[in-house]
């Protein structure tokens, strides 16, 4: 039996998307977006650092890795990005100029998810990548129209979107998983005959 943690990378998705959400409707048009840096900076560290443990490592079957490990990696990177930016008080073009090609991953890994029917449930979980890409692609353009209401409206709008695709995908896993995994013993407890 094989262990995973993709519903802690999924939660924590969750968790930064909320984040970014309220971000982009309450902060992003302010100057001192230092308040933000915390938040930014857990999602950014458990996503880089549990993407980059299934990139290495392959925990789960099949291409489940490379879309969940190598999105967390790029997803997380851009988080911890934008909190050192934030801390700084650095402007955050160049992350979000960055941020376009990490979205662009996501949304293709989300059509190829529902093209090649993985995951337990291809449309929902497709859907979750395209939303969660879009926040990257369109990224510096909310950035350049931050003071206009409508775009911060909008990106939150997607981005709180994303994050209750995500959160129904995560909660349903987890439930799963406290049954899958309940009788599971590491190897070295295992009796040996």
């Amino acid at each position: 039996m094989f262990i995973d943690y993709v519903t802690l990378l999924l939660i924590n998705m969750v968790a930064g998307l909320a984040v970014l959400a309220h971000f982009i409707y309450k902060g992003l048009h302010v100057d001192d977006k230092r308040g933000w840096a915390p938040a930014f900076a857990i999602t950014g560290l458990i996503a880089t650092v549990a993407g980059f443990h299934m990139v290495f490592n392959w925990p789960i079957v099949g291409s489940y890795n490379s879309a969940f490990g190598e999105c967390s990696v790029l997803f997380g990177s851009i988080y911890l990005a934008a909190a050192l930016a934030m801390s700084f008080g650095w402007p955050l073009d160049a992350v979000a100029l960055y941020a376009f090609f990490g979205g662009a991953l996501s949304i293709l890994a989300g059509v190829r998810i529902i093209h090649l029917q993985l995951t337990a449930a291809p449309l929902l979980s497709g859907a979750g990548f395209v939303l969660t890409g879009l926040g990257g692609v369109f990224a510096l353009v909310a950035l350049r129209n931050r003071y206009v209401r409508l775009v911060r409206v909008a990106g939150a709008a997607v981005m709180s979107a994303a994050a209750i695709i995500w959160a129904l995908t995560a909660y349903m896993a987890f439930w799963m998983h406290l049954s899958s995994f309940s009788k599971w013993v590491p190897q070295i407890m295992e009796k040996t005959p």
